[in-house]
């Protein structure tokens, strides 16, 4: 299998992924689940996913669909890039195991549909929030916890956000 191969065969399908998912954990395997936009990916973000990498076997990660970002009001000009292109360049990472697009404003439904042992959010979420309305909420906790799962934060890298870069490039 050519490199190339290598990353593509980590970009998957909800269904794919559903099958990747039941193998490793038949072979026991602890599985970590994370997402986010990964507009533009920099160190704060590759930290974080080595971080959260770290807290099992498989590392999946699922990114906003391109309608889901702009849903989330990051601004006018986000995306910056597409979400094919910020998924290719997630599985590049050796600490990404799988990645999978969602087209909703959480990843409630994606983490229902692939049950992780682990959900890792960083650091400016709360692991003990039960309030979903609250803003550290972690979206899929009870879910996760209900099923024998864990919850975990992971500090964040001061210094670095997609929006900062954005900002640090508007200005010239």
């Amino acid at each position: 299998m050519s490199r190339l191969h290598a990353i593509e065969s980590k970009i998957l399908t909800l269904v794919e992924a559903q099958r990747r998912m039941a193998m490793w954990h038949m072979k026991g395997d602890k599985v970590v689940f994370t997402n986010g936009c990964f507009d533009l990916l920099h160190q704060g973000h590759v930290t974080y996913l080595a971080k959260a990498a770290g807290l099992g076997d498989h590392l999946v990660v699922g990114v906003n669909a391109d309608d889901s970002v702009r849903r989330l009001e990051k601004g006018s000009d986000r995306p910056i890039n597409p979400e094919a292109a910020r998924a290719f360049v997630l599985a590049s990472l050796g600490v990404v195991d799988m990645v999978v697009i969602f087209n909703q404003d959480t990843p409630e439904e994606l983490i229902h549909a692939l049950t992780p042992d682990v959900l890792v959010k960083g650091a400016d979420y709360d692991p003990n929030e039960t309030n979903a309305a609250a803003k550290t909420y972690i979206v899929g906790s009870d879910f996760v916890r209900k099923n024998g799962g864990e919850v975990c934060v992971v500090e964040i890298v001061n210094g670095f956000s997609t929006t900062g870069i954005v900002n640090k490039m508007k200005k010239g």
